[in-house]
């Protein structure tokens, strides 16, 4: 029998999709020749967010700005444990000028910033489960991330990181592959991974939920939990019902215009842990 879910109230960062497009591609998934409406976005971004609120959590938004058409992926742009911001810099030059405004929001709320020196895309690419082997920061590394970005990460956050090699460019982010169901447990797609990096999550999480390709295709990976709620792409039904059998409760969100930039729930949500 599975234990009782109970979902810890969480405080959300999301940036409206007001210029999305995709004018420029940086990762499978995006084709230029595929014609986005903006329209949509706003509105299936706007149900992410009611969704978030309405499971009780606090969401802060970050202001988009013109010229920056990824900045609706707001998880790339930091990552923060315990009130301390590790920013990211970002690997294509398109991005380059997202971190700044990032920087700016949480510095003007009195974090504790930390400028990266390594390549490093935020919450993308790392994430934090603090009742995990008391307090455990996974990172991947591969497409974006430098692996000397963990060790700086370690540095900055005084949290052991765990380093994981993604081998699929499909699964570019760890995010794409990889999500907390709770503050102590994963869900993950074996496949992203090398064989040595999928060794190291079983020893780790050994009930882990684990996806297969058409979980992860369907972006069912790239989700948010507060422990209780999942917070999925609607197109991971699959998913879904492997959460749902987990004890968690599946909530479904219809994301299909951001999925064109490569995102889908988690790129577009990062966590500001306090």
């Amino acid at each position: 029998m599975n234990q009782p879910r109970i979902p810890r109230k969480r405080t959300y960062l999301l940036c409206p999709p007001e210029y999305f497009t995709v004018e420029y591609a940086i990762n499978p998934w995006m084709d230029t020749t595929t014609p986005v409406d903006r329209e949509l976005a706003v509105k299936q971004w706007h149900g992410l967010r009611e969704t978030l609120l309405g499971l009780g959590h606090t969401v802060h938004e970050l202001d988009p700005e013109p010229g920056l058409p990824d900045m609706v992926y707001a998880a790339n742009g930091a990552f923060v444990v315990d009130g301390t911001v590790y920013g990211a810099r970002f690997r294509h030059p398109q991005r380059v000028p997202e971190a700044a405004a990032h920087r700016s929001f949480h510095e003007a709320r009195g974090a504790r910033f930390v400028a990266p020196a390594e390549i490093n895309e935020g919450e993308g690419d790392f994430t934090y489960l603090p009742e995990a082997h008391g307090g455990l920061i996974l990172a991947g590394y591969g497409f974006r991330t430098e692996p000397a970005a963990h060790a700086e990460a370690q540095e900055a956050l005084g949290r052991p990181v765990v380093s994981l090699r993604l081998v699929d460019p499909r699964f570019y982010h760890l995010d794409t592959a990889l999500a907390p169901l709770d503050d102590g447990n994963i869900a993950y797609f074996p496949g992203a991974f090398s064989v040595a990096a999928q060794r190291v999550l079983a020893q780790l999480f050994p009930g882990a939920v684990v996806a297969d390709q058409v979980d992860a295709f369907a972006f069912g990976l790239n989700l948010v939990s507060d422990g209780r709620h999942v917070v999925l792409n609607s197109e991971a039904g699959d998913m879904a019902a492997k959460v749902a059998a987990a004890g968690y409760l599946p909530v479904p969100v219809d994301l299909s215009e951001l999925k064109k930039g490569g995102g889908s729930v988690k790129c577009c949500v990062a966590e500001l842990r306090d």
